[in-house]
């Protein structure tokens, strides 16, 4: 299945207009920094907007890859979004996604639309396997290459893994644990250190309600946005609601658990 040809804006266009700085002659950008791309001169393989992942992810209209080593995929990943194994033989900095493994995946169907991603402008590794997938014989190839960095930087959140949140837990001693269940099973127990923020008392408002009490308590870490934040509760979707808002605070390294605490409690004391 193929996607839409969507229209999109280079990059450094809307970032001028920004700063009031567009090229002389430049139309205003359809939908803002969302409909952005780096438009690159003469790319292999074409480009996609956040906007259209957006789509893309809501609509499943194609399988999107994160073509980065596998913990970085599992401490942190765009939604639905799969891995697989790397190409062996190659040193770590020409990392590679091994297209064999694509192909089992896909059941090696080549007309099957991918969306590859890896670690955003500067990063090479979505441009690596997206050559090789047309290589290969594939046919509808697109790439997101303003990658997880713009991803989460457009308030858009990352699921964690069972071995993410395990290298999380046992590494990153700054991270930040909320809990979204009520408050009486957050009492009943919790993981060591989390914080509780009920989805149940979150205000569609942004800077009100639960979520202003957390910026204000000390639950949200107000002196650095750039924090590691996992988000747990009972069912994914409980986890993802309160991991967006507070996404939607301008904390921009939010990410939720989609098993239950149980499965997070065993993830980390293995």
């Amino acid at each position: 299945m193929s996607l839409a040809p969507w229209s999109t804006v280079p990059l450094a266009i809307v970032l001028a207009m920004a700063v009031g700085a567009a090229p002389e002659g430049a139309l205003p950008p359809p939908q803002a920094i969302a409909a952005a791309t780096l438009a690159e001169p003469d790319p292999r393989t074409p480009e996609i907007s956040t906007e259209q992942l957006r789509l893309v992810l809501s609509a499943r209209s194609a399988v999107v890859l994160d073509v980065r080593p596998h913990l970085e995929w599992a401490i942190g990943h765009i939604p639905t979004a799969l891995n697989v194994a790397p190409k062996p033989g190659l040193p770590p900095s020409l990392y590679t996604s091994d297209v064999a493994q694509v192909g089992r995946l896909l059941g090696g169907d080549r007309s099957q639309a991918l969306v590859l991603y890896c670690n955003g402008p500067y990063c090479g590794k979505s441009k690596r396997v997206s050559e090789d997938l047309l290589a290969a014989g594939y046919t509808d190839v697109r790439r997101y290459q303003l990658g997880a960095p713009i991803w989460r930087a457009l308030g858009g959140v990352m699921v964690t893994e069972p071995d993410g949140a395990r290298y999380v837990h046992d590494g990153d001693r700054t991270a930040v644990w909320i809990d979204a269940r009520d408050a009486a099973e957050f009492a009943a127990g919790t993981l060591a250190g989390a914080r509780s923020l009920p989805r149940s008392l979150l205000m569609r408002a942004r800077d009100s309600g639960e979520l202003k009490k957390a910026k204000d308590d000390g639950r949200l870490p107000m002196e650095d946005h750039n924090t590691r934040i996992v988000v747990f509760g009972s069912d994914s979707r409980q986890s993802r609601d309160v991991a967006e808002a507070i996404a939607r605070e301008a904390f921009h390294n939010v990410s939720y658990f989609e098993g239950d605490p149980r499965g997070l409690l065993a993830a980390v004391q293995k």
